[in-house]
């Protein structure tokens, strides 16, 4: 059984002419990381919210998110609560705002598990100290105030907070964003460690496709809230099939690339305020004919790619 299951997912918001999210497919299996990528405002954090029932105020859905075989799109308010204590857990952009500056670190690690009654008050201080120890941090911390750690540490810290109630599934919302480059790596690098030594599965949600390779066993690139490609991380960043794959990868700076102007994408992603017809990649794609404009591509092939002219070259042909 999967630890993620999202079938079909449709997401319609008040003021929205087209559904924010359109019919999105994504499995997380247990101790596999997936990473779901794409530009900012294509619908990777709405996907992953979903899974904890985190649904903005009005929202409309459609279709099936299975938590560990359960649906959350039709669960009661409590049994909610217990699977975000439980189940599923996330780690959010920025731990300064998710961690409240006046409680000290323990009582932010313990809270959900003793409030829920899954442990009692010595257990979880056990089961804290055991999370820190595993996060690289020792248990001093417990005592100390957000405002003493810095931006690395708070992170940690919410990874460990993530971990309290043995979550069969993590959700990492763009982790790295707010951190300087040495403690991103060392974040990927404790994540992927983590996953192996707990089982858990990962969705890691980013727009950094080289850390979407670094740290991913397969990918998710979504656009304008559809999935546009799909497949084995190695597969999917040597050969991308979906031209919006590709020019993601030429957009992303490397060493070993020819001096020069970064390439860029042109135009804008599709406005939510208006319908879509055919393709929502086809007025920014340079393979794009009438067919693309008229008629929406289905997800399909043994590499995916919703696209009526998919590519075959390698990534330097992109």
């Amino acid at each position: 059984m999967n630890a993620l299951d999202i079938q079909g997912l449709r997401l319609q918001l008040p003021g929205s002419a087209r559904p924010v999210l359109d019919g999105v497919d994504l499995t997380v299996a247990p101790g596999e990381t997936v990473a779901l990528v794409g530009e900012s405002g294509s619908g990777k954090t709405l996907t992953s919210r979903t899974a904890l029932g985190l649904l903005p105020p009005g929202a409309v859905t459609e279709g099936r998110v299975l938590v560990d075989g359960q649906d959350v799109l039709t669960m009661a308010p409590d049994r909610l609560r217990a699977l975000r204590t439980g189940q599923a857990a996330m780690i959010f952009q920025d731990p300064g705002a998710a961690i409240n500056p006046l409680r000290r670190i323990g009582d932010f690690l313990t809270e959900s598990v003793r409030l829920t009654g899954t442990v009692n008050a010595a257990d979880a201080d056990r089961r804290a100290v055991e999370l820190l120890d595993a996060v690289g941090l020792g248990p001093e911390l417990l005592r100390r105030y957000p405002g003493q750690l810095s931006g690395g540490m708070l992170q940690r810290v919410m990874i460990a907070a993530a971990l309290m109630g043995d979550p069969i599934l993590l959700l990492a919302d763009e982790p790295t964003t707010a951190l300087d480059v040495t403690s991103q790596a060392e974040v990927v690098a404790l994540l992927g460690r983590l996953r192996a030594r707990f089982g858990t599965g990962l969705l890691f949600v980013t727009h950094d496709l080289g850390l979407a390779a670094a740290i991913s066993d397969r990918v998710y690139v979504m656009y304008a809230g559809r999935i546009a490609e799909t497949g084995p991380a190695a597969a999917l960043f040597d050969r991308p099939r979906h031209p919006y794959t590709a020019a993601l990868l030429a957009s992303t700076p490397r060493l070993e690339a020819p001096s020069g102007r970064l390439a860029a994408i042109d135009g804008q992603p599709p406005d939510l305020r208006q319908e879509l017809t055919g393709c929502a990649f086809a007025a920014r794609c340079l393979h794009a004919t009438e067919l693309c404009r008229e008629e929406a591509p289905a997800l399909r092939g043994t590499h995916p790619a919703a696209c009526h002219h998919p590519l075959e070259g390698s990534r330097t042909d992109a």
